[in-house]
């Protein structure tokens, strides 16, 4: 297993297959300029099949998500999902994406054995698309989340960021949209994980400031804690249900007490926390020749050292030098 000293087992994997993306989303990275991962300095496909195989045989992961940057520009995608899906015990499977390239790739993605995916979608407007991304691939995400649903890859979740004057007045909007197309919405708040180390925390659209803007249009009744589990987003049913909206709230309201996640980067590094400003190297061990006993131990003792909480609060916070692209999200 890999327990911290405060108790809690991480059961959820991510998985970042690449540093790179096709969007230059603002909140996240700046329009050019950045310094990619070598080829070499990443993890193979037969690598990331052995640490996956590793962690959910041996350390007790049960979920497995692979992320990046952009998942979809990773070559070998398809073939890591169907090594991964044929482990023994299966764990669940999904992928979080821009959606760019969903459209061509949904059903081989879930004949390789995805169980769901996630699309970030913050805008309906492609103007705003184009400002927020720097790039006019709008209705390619559109697109992608129909490809999706056809695939059966449900639910098909959304993740939005809000950004003070550029689309937040689009929350209600953007909630009604999904609800329509029977898809699961999660705002997440802006978090200090941007490349160019730009985020101000009070320019960030918090989850109160969500929810109201939420509530000008639906009433929101909260689900009981009990259902949440250790699941990053706050949920509430929207207008008495069935349908619900998320909100994750990493900043103003953190749920490191309940965190259960483990991640892997793509150049072999495990993060024991989103926050975390070190990490444990098992590309190393596992290209010098290491035991899978030997890197399930780095594992374990990478987990050990967890900290209490990711420490936003703390006046001497720092924000991680690798942006969000690097550590996956």
């Amino acid at each position: 297993m890999l327990l911290d000293t405060y108790g809690r087992q991480a059961v959820d994997l991510r998985v970042s297959l690449t540093d790179r993306c096709n969007l230059r989303c603002t909140y996240c990275m700046p329009e050019e300029g950045l310094n990619w991962l070598g080829r070499d300095d990443l993890l193979t496909d037969e690598e990331i099949v052995r640490l996956v195989g590793l962690a959910v045989r041996d350390l007790g992961v049960r979920e497995v998500r692979f992320t990046g940057g952009e998942p979809l520009l990773r070559p070998g995608l398809v073939p890591i999902i169907a090594a991964c899906a044929a482990l023994d015990p299966r764990p669940e499977i999904s992928l979080t994406t821009n959606g760019i390239g969903l459209a061509r790739v949904a059903t081989s993605l879930r004949d390789a054995g995805v169980d769901r995916v996630n699309v970030s979608i913050d805008t309906l407007n492609p103007d705003t698309f184009a400002r927020l991304t720097r790039r006019r691939r709008h209705q390619d995400v559109l697109d992608g989340l129909l490809a999706a649903e056809a695939a059966g890859l449900r639910p098909v979740k959304l993740n939005a960021v809000l950004m003070r004057g550029v689309n937040d007045h689009e929350a209600a909007d953007l909630l009604a949209w999904a609800i329509e197309h029977r898809y699961q919405l999660r705002f997440i708040e802006q978090m200090p994980l941007d490349a160019q180390h730009g985020w101000d925390r009070s320019q960030m659209v918090t989850a109160e400031e969500i929810l109201a803007l939420l509530r000008t249009r639906f009433a929101l009744t909260p689900e009981p804690s009990s259902v949440r589990g250790a699941a990053p987003a706050e949920r509430w049913l929207v207008d008495g249900g069935p349908a619900t909206v998320g909100v994750i709230a990493s900043v103003t309201r953190p749920f490191c007490r309940a965190c259960d996640r483990t991640r892997l980067t793509a150049d072999g590094q495990i993060r024991n926390c989103l926050f975390a400003t070190g990490e444990t190297d098992l590309r190393g061990g596992l290209r010098s020749g290491a035991s899978d006993a030997e890197l399930a131990e780095l594992w374990r003792t990478a987990m050990w050292g967890k900290k209490a909480g990711a420490g936003i609060d703390d006046p001497e916070f720092l924000q991680p030098a690798r942006p969000m692209s690097a550590i996956g999200g």
